[in-house]
């Protein structure tokens, strides 16, 4: 790639086992070194998406409307003829066309954003368009106390039925830690998860300081993304609300 050149893109890693963008894969990948690296990279190639040429031969472009950035961008990957893992993200000026794509390809978890504006630094000018599931789990235990929670960490019964922890929600809402705190009593001995530690938020070494409940609360959970295996698990990002026994 010639000198003075700057893009703007993202990194991903495709698992096509499962048929989704990885961001775990992504995680093992940048993390492993020596021996176990050349084969992550046979298992999950990473790709470099781009999605728009700020710089180019040292000349700033940021001031240049995207519509002109872009069209530089398509003739640099013509030129350089590039190809996997360079990836040209797809464009559009076509509402309905930009409308198929989103409505498409949100299912497959990772895909988001819209450039909606100039580009500004330290900005954010995306409009990010998520898919979102619903999904069923089990409050296993709460932070805060049993009449006032905060949070809930929530899990799903594996295969074998052992419960295993998926996630947590963000800070209840005063009316759903009411209704919530209705239904939860405390944990009898032989919780699944005495001993269990929490992280407090992803990837840190603080832990949640929680309470184990009884397993016998479902709540109904929306979320940018589940996961039931994988090596970290998932931040639920909301509740509806709802909950039964």
């Amino acid at each position: 790639m010639p000198h003075g050149l700057v893009l703007d893109g993202e990194l991903v890693v495709w698992d096509a086992e499962a048929g989704r963008l990885s961001f775990e894969a992504l995680q093992r990948r940048a993390a492993t070194r020596a021996r176990g690296a050349a084969g992550l990279v046979a298992r999950w190639p990473a790709y470099f998406v781009a999605f728009d040429l700020l710089q180019q031969d040292g000349q700033e472009l940021l001031a240049r409307p995207y519509v002109e950035r872009r069209a530089l961008l398509e003739i640099l990957f013509s030129e350089h003829a590039l190809t996997a893992p360079w990836t040209l993200c797809p464009q559009t000026t076509d509402l309905a066309k930009a409308r198929e794509w989103l409505e498409s390809w949100t299912d497959v978890s990772g895909v988001e954003g819209i450039l909606n504006s100039r580009y500004l630094p330290g900005y954010r000018c995306w409009t990010k368009i998520r898919r979102r599931d619903t999904t069923e789990t089990i409050v296993g235990a709460i932070t805060g106390t049993l009449t006032r929670p905060q949070l809930l960490v929530l899990g799903r019964h594996d295969q074998d039925g052992r419960l295993r922890a998926v996630g947590r929600t963000v800070p209840l809402r005063p009316g759903a830690a009411r209704q919530v705190a209705e239904h939860l009593t405390p944990a009898a001995a032989g919780h699944p998860w005495e001993g269990v530690r929490f992280s407090a938020t992803w990837g840190s070494r603080d832990v949640l300081d929680t309470t184990l409940v009884h397993p016998r609360l479902v709540a109904e959970v929306s979320a940018d993304r589940a996961i039931d295996q994988g090596a970290s698990s998932a931040t639920l990002s909301g509740s509806n609300g709802c909950a039964r026994t």
